[in-house]
């Protein structure tokens, strides 16, 4: 039997990592702002038209639509403010006049964001039903536009916050109990802005696509209540201060849904995890690479998802006679602890390296869609077959890292992270996986 000759560019481990490197910029590119903005821009109204928005995105978004404003409504009066990450702004060069940055801090909100916020809601305030307002929404936002909720202090909102980051809550819930302690969020942002017209566009990170999740919802009307979010904090056994449970038992603030100060407000998703998979996939199939997508939100403990997704890899190979491209994309969550540093791609990949324990022809990789990896300055991080053996000779212990959520330092230790920067857009994470088949 004649061994598979495998097809450029898999004919070395370099050629291999730069496929994939390729292939996960481009998808990242695809759902960048500055490919969404410019086709979805709204006329300017009778009155004013003011600009709010907060997420990692958010700078990017603002640019991208002040220049395509510029370019068709120069004569337009247009406005605002919006916040996203430190660093995830725009350079002075970027040619911003009308819309103001604001940086502050992510995943843990502290005094910046707060002020942002109170920012939006008096920028809002006083305007009329010939005024527009566009919201520029993206993941993210729920930390970077905080306002604790009347009676409640910035503090306690970071403490629930930290506890519930650092005992794997998924995202969903997180942004529930979010909403429920905030003074902006779940719709209250356009609440204050009627009877202007508010105009959403977001680029999701949320599993499902839902618009009223995307960064709390600060425009849309929730679909949750207080007593949800009371029930997730008891759920995961999370102090809570007697000040916030009175609150999530009394609170009736949140704005309804099927509310008429609703009825002229629309919201448009421009960008999601699919369109990023899309991109990849199509990339994929172009170099002759089968496709597997295993869906575009998948959640659960980062390591456990990336052993399940090794075993599937392992078990591909001995079936095909083709390369095979397996995809995912979503936010999976990760149980600290320990004090090392990590985030849940590396965390995801560790898990899946160490199924794979060095199998031929398989290579991985995982990034963040916004560039940064839980807190770290790497979006994720690349392996192939060859790193076992490197490892090994470096005496790495995975279960060590593992047990430290360190996977941060076992990928820095081989010089297999991945380094981009903020990429000011935010779709989650995409995993790939590319299995080259054994000889025939």
């Amino acid at each position: 039997m004649n061994a598979f000759i495998p097809p450029a560019p898999f004919t070395s481990t370099e050629s291999t990592r730069q496929w994939l490197l390729r292939l996960a910029k481009g998808a990242v590119a695809a759902v960048h702002p500055d490919a969404l903005l410019p086709e979805n821009l709204p006329a300017p109204p009778a009155g004013r038209t003011l600009v709010v928005g907060a997420g990692k995105a958010a700078a990017a978004m603002a640019q991208a639509l002040e220049r395509a404003w510029q370019q068709h409504y120069p004569d337009a009066p247009l406005d605002g403010v919006v916040v996203t990450r430190y660093g995830h702004g725009v350079s002075p060069q970027g040619g911003m006049r009308r819309i103001e940055v604001l940086e502050a801090s992510h995943p843990m909100p502290d005094d910046l964001g707060e002020q942002a916020a109170r920012r939006m809601l008096d920028s809002v305030s006083g305007l009329g039903k010939d005024d527009l307002v566009i919201a520029l929404i993206s993941g993210g936002g729920s930390a970077l536009m905080t306002l604790p909720a009347r009676g409640l202090a910035l503090r306690q909102k970071q403490a629930i916050n930290q506890a519930l980051l650092r005992c794997g809550a998924p995202i969903r819930e997180i942004n529930t109990v979010r909403r429920h302690l905030s003074a902006i969020k779940g719709g209250r942002l356009a609440a204050a802005a009627h009877p202007a017209r508010v105009v959403t566009y977001l680029i999701s990170d949320v599993p499902g696509d839902d618009p009223t999740l995307v960064a709390s919802g600060p425009t849309l009307p929730d679909t949750t209540t207080p007593r949800d979010a009371l029930a997730i904090l008891e759920r995961h056994t999370i102090e809570i201060p007697d000040s916030v449970r009175r609150h999530l038992i009394s609170d009736a603030s949140a704005p309804q849904v099927g509310s008429p100060d609703f009825a002229r407000d629309v919201s448009r998703v421009l960008a999601k995890a699919s369109d990023a998979l899309a991109a990849a996939r199509g990339r994929a199939e172009r170099s002759g690479v089968q496709v597997r997508l295993l869906g575009d939100d998948l959640e659960g403990e980062a390591r456990d998802l990336g052993r399940a997704q090794g075993r599937m890899a392992l078990t591909a190979q001995s079936e095909i006679n083709t390369p095979l491209l397996i995809l995912s994309g979503g936010e999976t969550s990760v149980t600290v602890q320990g004090d090392g540093r990590g985030g849940r791609n590396v965390e995801y990949l560790l898990g899946l390296f160490d199924t794979l324990k060095g199998a031929p022809g398989i290579y991985a990789l995982a990034i963040d869609t916004d560039g940064i990896d839980g807190s770290e300055d790497n979006a994720g991080a690349l392996f192939g077959p060859e790193c076992w053996d490197r490892a090994r000779a470096a005496r790495l212990s995975i279960e060590d890292h593992l047990a430290r959520n360190d996977a941060y330092s076992f990928f820095a230790a081989l010089d297999d992270l991945i380094i981009t920067g903020p990429t000011r857009t935010n779709v989650n994470d995409l995993r790939a996986i590319l299995v080259l088949p054994r000889a025939l």
